[in-house]
């Protein structure tokens, strides 16, 4: 949900054109495209390469016309190493980054969403944020963190 969120979010700020008003209505196809053409947002797409990359499918691809490429990729870990998760998703997708600008010719980088359910989140957290177009709030992003958590449990078998 917070994935949907941060999609609603960057297809708002984009001038991309959605069906639903609210983000928590909004389910986001695998591809949506600016009216002009301008900027393409992948939801949970493979990335087909040459190479053999296991890490090819972030959460979010924002690529805009003028060759920059954008891979956002969000966890909610109930563990309590920010930094160590941080880390490993930063190394997860060095290959695939590489691998989309030589096959794109874009500059391409990646932006963590990562916070712990009960409100703990990385300190580069409100950098990231800054980066990924449109408005996010990081208590707006906790409030679906812990919607999202407790949806979760309430299925959970007593």
């Amino acid at each position: 949900m917070v994935c949907a969120q941060l999609h609603s979010n960057i297809c708002k700020e984009m001038g991309v054109k959605l069906d639903d008003e609210h983000w928590y209505d909004h389910v986001p196809p695998s591809d949506k495209t600016s009216h002009e053409g301008k900027v393409t947002i992948l939801w949970i797409q493979k990335v087909q390469s040459d190479r053999t990359i296991p890490t090819n499918k972030p959460d979010v691809i924002n690529c805009n016309k003028r060759g920059t490429c954008m891979l956002i990729d969000t966890a909610i870990p109930r563990d309590r190493n920010l930094i160590k998760k941080e880390a490993e998703k930063i190394l997860k997708y060095t290959d695939l980054i590489t691998e989309i600008q030589c096959m794109w010719n874009v500059k391409a980088k990646v932006t963590l969403v990562i916070k712990r359910v009960i409100g703990t989140h990385t300190k580069s957290l409100r950098q990231y944020l800054s980066n990924i177009p449109g408005k996010h709030e990081i208590k707006e992003l906790q409030k679906t963190a812990i919607l999202g958590t407790t949806h979760i449990l309430r299925k959970v078998p007593m």
